[in-house]
């Protein structure tokens, strides 16, 4: 169960150091009129403690999970802050890093902590932001290929642009901690 006090504080963590109203192009390729950068609130310590502790809670809103991947770049500190907490409540998680592309060097991994891959291991995929859902895709193509199985996906902010409708299209279950209503009013 999701605290509400903490969810607030992460709110008003986002909006001060993260929510901008400013004309940006996204990651889609679409304009918008504002931005979150979770990453400006995530990478403080209270930050990546409430992250943690929430996005952990909030595992219990989609099917049980063995490990938790995170999309490069906003979704790597989300995995280890969930692991992290995890392993003090006494249901350790290993976490995975997706990347977005293969390396062109060393062990040209997409995933890293893949060590812990085994066939049919049940990941929970984390998000900053979802927006149109195709970065998660990707990352869940990535995961498939390596032998996991997603089980859904955990963000702590939906944009409300569609990528919610996208994701539970493909059979993904979909659980955000925070809304654009939580920013725009």
């Amino acid at each position: 169960m999701i605290d509400e006090s903490r969810r607030q504080r992460l709110v008003a963590l986002l909006r001060e150091r993260s929510f901008e109203r400013k004309k940006v192009i996204l990651a889609s390729g679409r304009e918008s009129d504002f931005f979150i950068d979770c990453k400006q609130s995530v990478l403080t310590a209270e930050g990546h403690a409430l992250a943690g502790e929430l996005m952990f809670d909030a595992l219990s809103e989609i099917p049980e999970c063995d490990a938790v991947g995170g999309v490069e770049l906003g979704g790597c500190p989300l995995a280890s802050a969930v692991s992290l907490v995890s392993f003090q409540r006494g249901r350790p998680l290993p976490a995975l890093y997706v990347r977005k592309a293969r390396k062109d060097h060393g062990s040209a991994k997409l995933v890293e902590g893949d060590k812990a891959l085994r066939p049919g291991l049940r990941v929970a995929l984390l998000e900053d932001v979802i927006t149109t859902g195709g970065s998660s895709l990707k990352a869940v193509e990535a995961l498939k290929s390596a032998g996991a199985e997603v089980v859904g996906i955990l963000a702590l902010v939906d944009r409300e642009e569609g990528g919610a409708e996208t994701l539970r299209d493909a059979g993904l279950p979909l659980y955000s901690l925070t809304r654009r209503s939580d920013f725009m009013g």
